[in-house]
């Protein structure tokens, strides 16, 4: 049975090695954790993990934050959700959804959303969102500065 939970600051490094997979220059152990809890949670970011057992690392990761817009309101965002290729299919980022959804709930949101590559190998991850009963709602454009 896997175990959810929110990281506390001071606990960020427990995410390290699954967001490493989605976001490989996030740097050592360390680094990452000094980012997260210096610099991304003053600015509403939160770390929910999911477990195996007692293991010290998390199998997968969803890094959100809540946000107002115009265009949808309220909304939880998830920026990062990821999972180690190890612990993929065995249910970590269908319960990490599943939080998600709650505690959207919970904060008074209209809205989970999240934005995917397009690459092929992202594929996998875009079925799970649809089975997830997530659609594909609009095009995200960016441009590199």
């Amino acid at each position: 049975m896997n175990a959810v939970r929110e990281l506390a600051a001071g606990e960020s490094h427990r995410a390290w090695e699954a967001m490493r997979e989605l976001r490989p220059h996030v740097g050592d152990a360390a680094q990452f954790a000094a980012r997260i809890d210096d610099v991304q949670r003053p600015g509403g970011y939160r770390l929910l993990a999911s477990f195996e057992g007692d293991a010290e690392q998390a199998s997968a990761v969803a890094g959100f934050r809540v946000l107002e817009t115009l265009f949808a309101g309220r909304m939880l965002y998830v920026d990062d959700l990821s999972t180690v290729p190890a612990a993929r299919g065995r249910g970590h980022a269908g319960g990490l959804l599943a939080e998600l959804d709650r505690l959207a709930t919970e904060l008074g949101c209209e809205w989970l959303q999240l934005d995917s590559g397009v690459q092929a190998e992202r594929f996998t991850a875009h079925r799970l969102y649809m089975n997830h009963g997530m659609g594909i709602v609009s095009h995200h454009f960016g441009k590199r500065l």
